[in-house]
Parts: structure tokens; sequence; C-alpha cells
């Protein structure tokens, strides 16, 4: 019986590895593409969504607070709770993406004015959200799948390297945010 159950379960995470590969490659792609379209340059007559940046800024802040409570929600016996949490943090980070992507699509580009070492400091704080966010995707659908599969001990395993790197993607959204947002045009 137990050869049967780790048959299903492997095969379970066979059907969705390809997924997790094919969005972890396709979504950083798409955002980057999407990133660099502009509908209003190309003609379009759309109004530029710049109420967005603090919504998804905050977004990301309780995307970091969800995190947080999930990992108190587990360690604490309350598997179902840590269970929707999670659930709940992965729909944030794609309303998040889908926001993010709009505005840029919609929006002139802000340039960052702070000058000195803030500004050194801000781009290290940018690009490290950034790279952390495109490697974040697979190590997030793995966990998730090794949960759905009922391979507590991988999803464990992974899930100690997945939560701080989407915890510092999550407070560092927030951070670049509020360093960026003085630099908007209103």
């Amino acid at each position: 019986m137990g050869n049967i159950n780790n048959q299903t379960e492997n095969t379970l995470e066979q059907k969705y590895n390809k997924w997790i590969w094919i969005l972890s490659v396709t979504v950083p792609l798409l955002v980057a593409l999407l990133f660099g379209v502009n509908l209003r340059k190309l003609g379009y007559d759309v109004e530029p969504l710049s109420f967005l940046p603090p919504i998804y800024a905050t977004i990301n802040g309780i995307t970091a607070v969800v995190l947080v409570i999930a990992v108190w929600a587990i360690k604490n016996g309350k598997r179902t709770l840590h269970e929707n949490l999670m659930k709940f943090a992965i729909l944030l980070s794609v309303l998040f993406l889908g926001m993010y992507v709009a505005y840029h699509m919609t929006s002139d580009s802000t340039k960052f004015g702070g000058e000195g070492a803030i500004k050194y400091i801000y781009y290290f704080i940018l690009i490290s959200h950034i790279l952390l966010s495109i490697i974040i995707i697979p190590f997030v659908l793995i966990t998730y799948v090794k949960a759905l599969s009922q391979r507590f001990d991988k999803h464990r395993k992974i899930a100690r390297i997945a939560f701080p790197m989407w915890l510092y993607v999550a407070v560092t959204g927030v951070i670049v945010y509020v360093m960026i947002s003085p630099y908007y045009a209103h």
C-alpha cells in the first residue's frame, strides 16, 4: 500500500514539475517583456494607473504578515490555518504581480532621485528584491507541490529556504516603494 502512495505522490509531483519550470521561466520573462511595453507610448488611449503603487506595496506588506502568521500557525499545530494562509499569500503575490505589470504598462518608469549613500542602498535593495523575486517562484511552487503530495519532510526542508526569501521579497517591496514614492509624478 505504501508503495502505491509513493507512486501516486511521485506522479503528482512529476505532473506539477513541468508546470513549475514552465511558470518559473515564463513569468519572469513575461513580466520583463510587459514591463517594457508602455501602452500609452504605443498610441493607446489609456489612463496611467498611478493609483496602483501604494496598493501593491500594501499587498506586499500584507503578504509579509501572512507569511509570518503562517509559520506561527504551523509551529503551533494549526495545519489547516497554515495551508489557508499560504494559499492566501500565493494569491496576494499573483495580485501584486498583476497590478505591478498593469502599472508599468500604463505609466512611465519613475527614476530614483536620491543621492549619495542612500542611492546605493536603494539600488542594492531594489536589485536584490528583483533577483530574489525571480528565484522565489520555483521555491514557492515546489514547496506547495510537496505539501500537496503530502511529502511534508521535503516540504519543510524547502520551506526553510523559501520562507526567508519570500519574506525578504515582500518586505523589500514595501521598502522600495517607500524609498521611491517621493519621486512619483503627481
